[in-house]
Formats: structure tokens, C-alpha cells, sequence
């Protein structure tokens, strides 16, 4: 990469994502989590107190954060489900404007199959590279690094190729795991982030590490087991008391089984003792406060080469975790434990230590990365930049989040089965304003939530005549939203006598081809 002499110098990007992390649990705002290192961070960043991501599980909800497109748009909507490849990602803009964005961690992108030969592995890898990045270090599921680092320092591992998860049931339930901190999945990517930023010179750079912790299976090395004091952690929401009927909570409580999220345990979440809840809370605080310990050693290198000042600093969430409440684990449903994200933005000549109240979304990273660097616009994009909440602007932004979750299974059909649904119809859409939560299905009941009376989400008023006006409220906005949200890349544009008039970013003009 290179630059004319009189060129203004672009910054440097490190964009963190953390998978799992709840956004209630954002560091800098009192959470029970131990997080020293986000905590100063949070001083030098603003802070978005109310960010929701757009899909869930990984796959779709970072689509969303990497295209700036709500699910219904790019509808990567399940994980190996592929994103077609007209839509850009932040590191396809950035490498437009010069910078050669690299990946430490994992993406979950699965490649638009028809960009593919029949015969290539990657057709069934839902584990795939977003588009636009090159591979520093790549630490999916099979996390064959790691594991060859793990028999280099002679732990046995008698399947190596069942990857992260043959790794951690080598530990009973509530142990620590096999291997010590400083062999961890987290401080192993650390290291190979950090000796790569000790070999950037002045090149700006565009960094992205995506940490798979507090990601299950929810079990950590004895250091941070033993930092996290376990009677401080407070029990989970109770499940609601008329939301058992729902269908789709049903099938959950039907299907939902405790061996998916830690080693050498089983049985239905929602049945779960005190101590089991416990103990699976206390591993999540343990990797959460491991994931701090190592963003704080990238950002004290980056301090140390003198990188900082000109680096703009992202952590972000993908999605969240039930954690236990109501009866459940995993992101999926409709509650904000699954959808509420961290998001914080530290970046030179933006002061730092503000906390935004508003609604924010997954989708406006890309929009505020356009505006800090650049970058070329995008008429598709459905989010909006950050830039002026971070340096304190008034500006009308949103009174509504907005997400989505499909729970189909195209393999086995087994919610479809279940539910007595179609695929198609295997999806709920979510508007959430500081009053109302309104959860749409196509063929099953809908949820309906006063959020000021009840904010824990137990009352489905759906049914109820005091949430009538809240249902419509909620069938409008979702449909207003929809509406405003259309696929624009080509209908920003007209054919009126011999020209085309509109652009790509939406200003009215005659297009310019080139």
C-alpha cells in the first residue's frame, strides 16, 4: 500500500468482536463482569448503551454487521446459510480505499455457492471468510491451530479433529479446563494478534479480531476461574407466567439440552438446578474477564509502538446470551438477552467517555466506518453513522430497534416438524421501542410487551384488550419499517429520455457510469 507524500495519513482499524457478550453486561456500565481493561477503555470511547444486533445465531448476525443490511436483505439468515455476493462487505469498501483488512478469528460467512466450482470444499463450509479479508490466523470450530499448539506442549487430545469441542470435554462439569490460561483458545489468538501488530511499520492497517469467547462451551482455565467470585453473579430473570403456551417456547423446552453449551452435563435448561446455573454463569464471567485481560494486551502493544493515537479502537458484540433467563441458553427467541450487544467506539479526535442512551444497531458500524474513513457510500446500506453521537451532535437517529431470528432446519426439518410450518414460515421479526416489544410470526401468536410495566418480559398482552393498542402500534412500525427498507441498488436509479438519472449513494444528478 502506498500513499502520494502530501497524502493525509489514514488511520489504522482494529475492529473486536466478542461472541456472546451481552449487552447488559457492557463494560464500564456496573456489570458483575470483571472487565479492568474495557473499563479504562470505556473512558477513552463513546459507549452505546442500547445496541441491538440485527439476526442471530453468528452467521446471520454477522452478515448483518459486515454488509450494513437488516437479515431481510441479505438474507443470510442461518448459519451456512451463504451471503450472496452483490453485497459489500466493510472490508470489500475499505479495500477500496487502500487498506488490506486482515482477520484473526473467524467470520461464519458461508461464499455464495454460485461463485463456485461443484467440487469445492467451501460450498459446504458454513465456516467461511467474509469477503474483502485476508487470513492472519484462521480460529473456527475446527481451531487446528490452537490444537497443534495444544499437542506441541504435550496435552493429550486423543481426537484432535473434533476441534475446540474435543478439547474442552477433556474436563468434567464446573472443572477447570486441561490446559492453563496461558495455553487458552483466547491468549493463543492474542499472541498471534499481537505479533502481527509488532510488525506493522507506519502502514495504516485494518485489523479485525473476532474472539470466540464467552462463546460455549462455558468452561475456563483454573486463573480465571478463580478470579470470578461466583456469589456475585445474581440469578437469572424467572420465566414468565403465562409464556409457557407459546408454541415456539415450547419447542425449545422440548429440545434445548444442557450438553450443547458445557462439557460432561445434560438435561432440559429450564429444569436446571441452582448450582448448575451457577456454574455455567461463573465459566461465562470467567471467559468474558479472559477476553478483557488479552484486548488489553493488544491495546497496551499498540500504545507501546505508538500506534494508538492514530488507531480507531471497535469492540462489538455479535450477538448475546440467555444466560438461564427465562429458562433458557443460547440466542434465539425474541428476548433482548440474545439481541442486546456491546458496542464501544474509541477513535483520535473524538473525545472519549460519553455513553449514548439511544437505539443503536449492529447495521450503523458500517455507515460510521464510511464516515471516519472515507469510504465510498453505499444507497443499500440500512444503518446509520455514529459519527455525530460520538462527538455529542443533537441528530435524529431512531425510536426503534429492530431484529430477527429464523428457526428453520433445512437438514433434519425438525422445527418445521414441530411447529407444523413450512421453512419460509420458520422466522420471527422483533420492533422494539423504549415502550413496546412486538414479536411478528407469519403462522403462530405474536408476543406483545409493555416494556414500562414489565421489564423483564414475562406478560404477553396479545391476547389482552390493554395491549391492543401496543399490537397495532407493533404491526405498523414493523411494516413502516420494512417499507423504508428495500433492496435500493438499482432503484435509485431512472432511465428518462437518453440518460440515467440518480447515483449509487442516492443523490439526485445524472449518473455517471465510470
Amino acid at each position: 500500500m502506498s500513499f502520494p507524500p502530501d497524502a493525509p495519513r489514514l488511520p489504522n482499524v482494529v475492529f473486536v468482536t466478542v461472541d456472546q457478550w451481552r449487552g447488559d453486561l457492557i463494560p464500564g456500565g456496573g456489570s458483575w463482569l470483571s472487565t479492568p481493561n474495557l473499563d479504562a477503555l470505556a473512558a477513552e470511547a463513546t459507549c452505546f448503551d442500547r445496541h441491538y444486533c440485527q439476526a442471530y445465531p453468528c452467521g446471520p448476525a454477522r452478515a448483518s454487521l459486515l454488509t450494513g443490511l437488516y437479515a431481510h436483505k441479505h438474507r443470510s439468515v442461518q448459519n451456512g446459510t451463504p451471503l450472496d455476493a452483490r453485497h459489500r462487505t466493510i472490508f470489500q469498501a475499505a479495500r477500496a480505499a487502500g487498506y488490506s483488512p486482515i482477520l484473526f478469528g473467524y467470520t461464519d460467512t458461508t461464499p455464495d455457492p454460485r461463485r463456485l466450482s461443484p467440487l469445492d470444499p467451501a460450498r459446504g463450509n458454513y465456516a467461511g471468510v467474509a469477503p474483502g479479508l485476508e487470513v492472519g490466523c484462521l480460529l473456527d470450530e475446527d481451531a487446528r491451530p490452537w490444537i497443534a499448539r495444544l499437542l506441541a506442549k504435550g496435552i493429550d487430545i486423543p481426537d484432535p479433529s473434533r476441534g475446540r469441542d474435543g478439547v474442552f470435554e477433556l474436563a468434567a462439569f464446573g472443572a477447570p479446563t486441561v490446559f492453563s490460561a496461558e495455553d487458552s483458545e483466547t491468549a493463543f489468538l492474542a499472541d498471534r494478534i499481537i505479533g502481527h501488530v509488532r510488525t506493522q511499520g507506519q502502514k495504516p492497517f485494518f485489523l479485525h479480531a473476532s474472539f470466540i469467547a464467552p462463546h460455549p462451551p462455558f468452561a475456563a482455565a483454573r486463573e480465571w476461574l478463580d478470579r470470578i467470585d461466583p456469589a456475585s453473579d445474581p440469578m437469572p430473570v424467572a420465566t414468565g407466567h403465562n409464556q409457557p403456551g407459546h408454541p415456539l417456547l415450547d419447542v425449545y423446552r422440548e429440545t434445548l439440552d444442557l450438553a450443547g453449551f458445557a462439557p460432561g452435563i445434560s438435561g432440559a435448561p429450564h429444569l436446571a438446578s441452582d448450582h448448575v446455573v451457577r456454574t455455567i454463569r461463573h465459566a461465562y464471567a470467567a471467559l468474558a474477564a479472559e477476553a478483557d485481560h488479552h484486548i488489553g494486551r493488544i491495546i497496551a502493544q499498540l500504545k507501546a509502538q505508538g500506534l494508538w493515537e492514530n488507531t480507531i479502537f471497535i469492540l462489538s458484540g455479535d450477538h448475546g446470551e440467555q444466560l438461564f433467563d427465562h429458562g433458557l441458553l443460547g440466542k434465539l427467541g425474541w428476548y433482548d438477552g440474545s439481541a442486546h450487544v456491546p458496542l464501544m467506539i474509541r477513535c483520535p479526535g473524538i473525545a472519549g467517555g460519553r455513553r449514548i442512551g439511544r437505539f443503536t444497531q449492529s447495521i450503523d458500524i458500517f455507515p460510521t466506518l464510511v464516515e471516519l474513513l472515507g469510504l465510498q457510500n453505499d444507497v443499500n446500506l440500512d444503518g446509520a453513522s455514529l459519527v455525530p453521537l460520538m462527538r455529542g451532535e443533537r441528530t435524529e437517529l431512531r425510536d426503534a430497534v429492530h431484529w430477527s431470528h429464523d428457526f428453520r432446519n433445512l437438514a433434519t426439518q425438525d422445527m418445521e416438524t414441530r411447529l407444523g410450518l413450512t421453512s419460509a414460515q420458520c422466522n420471527l421479526q422483533v420492533v422494539r421501542t423504549e415502550r413496546l416489544k412486538y414479536v411478528h410470526f407469519t403462522h403462530l401468536p405474536p408476543v406483545v410487551y409493555d416494556l414500562r410495566e414489565d421489564p423483564h418480559e414475562a406478560i404477553n398482552l396479545a391476547d389482552d384488550t390493554a395491549g391492543k393498542a401496543l399490537r397495532n402500534e407493533g404491526v405498523e412500525r414493523l411494516l413502516n419499517l420494512r417499507l423504508a427498507h428495500e433492496n435500493n441498488e438499482l432503484a435509485c436509479l431512472q432511465a428518462i429520455g437518453t440518460e440515467l438519472f440518480g447515483s449509487r449513494t442516492g443523490e439526485p444528478g445524472v449518473y455517471n457510469l465510470s
